[in-house]
């Protein structure tokens, strides 16, 4: 059966993804090479799964590469930090509002992600990529964005399938480089749109109403995701706020609405469809609906209140901005810090966090990749 593991968006919070792969290529054996024929990321979270395809070696290897990388970036190794470069960038949005909103010559956005570009030519090998699927060793392998001019969310895609399209999605085959990466992390008005053949595109995250699909249409019967999103507080009432909301927590819920929402949905829709299926005939069961053996791993402490204790790692100007908008105050408000904190201490304690959640669930792994347990397992305590 074809694995396909599924790397949600998150910013800074993929280093959660990294610390669950490190601890999964210990628990299977040691020389096991790619368990994941299937590799579908979207945002910060496609830097990390063409990352993982575009490597050769052993997924132990793999991993600790990916590791190493993780545990010592800095802000500035994603997007400039310096304070005059973020001046600019405002002061261009600003300027921008004299001419209908928009830039002639520069995509609009508040922080210069050039630095991105540079890592990713040294972390991805695209050869490789390509290789591994001409071998066999990769069926296929996408990256989503967001098509600025139709709002459609775009897969790009490398692999022996169809091309596919659906209500407001579409899967298109291609050859994958950096600028998929560069568009599918590019968050709105924080990192500039890309483009790609003409067409502009922004973070894979925004307006990916069915993030399991593309895995699926890629050919998928298991799918192993990792998110990033906290396991959700059940309360029997209304939390009381003391304040109305600050702007970083507006923007936090529209961040958390992009990067955890959907793929929280797209779970219950599945798990409503395997039970389904568990009660219909199998020739009816083949002809129109077909069970999908899941795991779904994700922090089980609040990543929030470890960007609060972090947010003074970043470099002045970007806390400057942040101060300014109420990211840096409790009640929310950490929780857009912690997209953009691509610092050491931040991504370490995430990648601890992501290697002991999935060492406590080793046995439902296994069973996962061996077939020795029921289907439609959650690894955190998720539906």
């Amino acid at each position: 059966m074809s694995t396909a593991l599924i790397l949600s968006g998150g910013g800074a919070r993929a280093a959660y993804q990294v610390g669950v792969l490190k601890a999964v290529s210990e628990i299977l054996p040691r020389r096991t090479h790619n368990p994941f024929p299937i590799i579908c990321g979207t945002s910060a979270g496609a830097i990390n799964a063409l990352a993982l395809a575009g490597r050769p070696g052993h997924l132990r290897l793999r991993a600790r590469k990916l590791e190493a990388i993780w545990a010592n970036l800095q802000a500035e190794d994603i997007y400039r930090t310096d304070t005059l470069g973020v001046i600019k960038n405002t002061a261009r949005i600003l300027i921008s509002l004299l001419h209908g909103g928009y830039s002639r010559h520069h995509p609009l956005a508040l922080l210069d992600n050039t630095p991105l570009r540079q890592l990713l030519e040294q972390l991805v090998r695209f050869r490789y990529i390509d290789e591994a699927i001409a071998s066999g060793e990769l069926t296929a392998v996408s990256t989503t964005a967001m098509d600025y001019e139709t709002g459609r969310s775009v897969t790009f895609f490398q692999g022996n399938h169809d091309n596919w399209e659906r209500t407001r999605r579409l899967g298109v085959r291609t050859g994958l480089s950096i600028d998929h990466l560069i568009a599918s992390s590019a968050i709105p008005t924080i990192f500039p749109a890309a483009s790609i053949d003409g067409n502009y595109y922004g973070d894979g995250a925004v307006r990916q109403l069915k993030p399991l699909s593309a895995a699926i249409h890629l050919g998928a019967e298991k799918l192993f995701i990792i998110g990033v999103s906290d396991n959700p507080i059940h309360t029997d009432s209304l939390h009381k706020s003391e304040h109305p909301p600050s702007v970083a927590q507006m923007i936090a819920q529209l961040l958390n609405s992009a990067f955890i929402d959907a793929i929280e949905s797209d779970l219950e829709t599945l798990e409503a469809i395997n039970k389904l299926t568990r009660h219909m005939p199998d020739k009816a069961r083949e002809e129109n609906l077909r069970h999908i053996d899941y795991v779904c791993i994700s922090p089980t402490e609040p990543i929030d209140e470890m960007a609060q204790h972090h947010i003074h790692e970043l470099p002045r100007s970007v806390r400057l901005f942040l101060r300014g908008t109420g990211a840096t105050a409790k009640g929310g408000g950490a929780s857009a810090a912690s997209y953009l904190l691509f610092e050491p201490g931040f991504c370490r304690d995430l990648l601890d966090l992501g290697y002991r959640d999935a060492l406590r669930q080793e046995e439902n792994i296994l069973g996962f990749f061996l077939d020795q347990q029921s289907p439609s397992r959650s690894a955190s305590g998720r539906p």
